[in-house]
C-alpha cells in the first residue's frame, strides 16, 4: 500500500472520529514518511495542543524538527515529552525521548 492510499484511508477514518489522537498521530506519521513535512508538522502540533498527554507525539515531532533544521524546537519538544512521560510513568517512552535529547544536545 502506498503512502497516498494509507493517507486517504486514515482521512476516511478521521471523518467519523476527527479528534481521535491515534488517527491524527497515524496520519502525521504517514505524512512524515512521505516527506510531507508541513502537513506532518501541523498534525503533530494539533496533537500537542489538543492531546498533550499523547506521548508518542513528542519523539516524532522532535525528529521532524531536527530534519527541518529546527534543533532548538526539537530540544524543547524532547524536554516537554520527557516531562510528560515521567509524570505518566511511561518509562520506555521517557527513555526514547531522553536518548534523542542527549543525542541532540551532547
Amino acid at each position: 500500500m502506498s503512502f497516498t492510499s494509507r493517507i486517504e484511508q486514515i482521512k476516511i477514518f478521521l471523518n467519523d472520529t476527527p479528534d481521535d489522537p491515534f488517527l491524527i498521530y497515524a496520519l502525521a506519521t504517514e505524512h512524515t514518511a512521505a516527506k510531507n513535512d508541513d502537513e506532518a508538522l501541523a498534525l503533530y502540533l494539533k496533537l500537542v495542543s489538543k492531546h498533550p498527554n499523547y506521548s508518542a507525539t513528542y519523539y516524532h515531532l522532535g525528529k521532524l524538527y531536527e530534519r527541518i533544521g529546527e534543533d532548538d524546537k526539537a530540544e524543547e519538544t524532547y524536554a516537554k515529552g520527557m516531562e510528560i512521560t515521567k509524570a505518566n510513568d511511561e518509562k520506555h517512552a521517557y527513555g526514547e525521548l531522553r536518548g534523542a535529547f542527549e543525542e541532540l544536545t551532547f
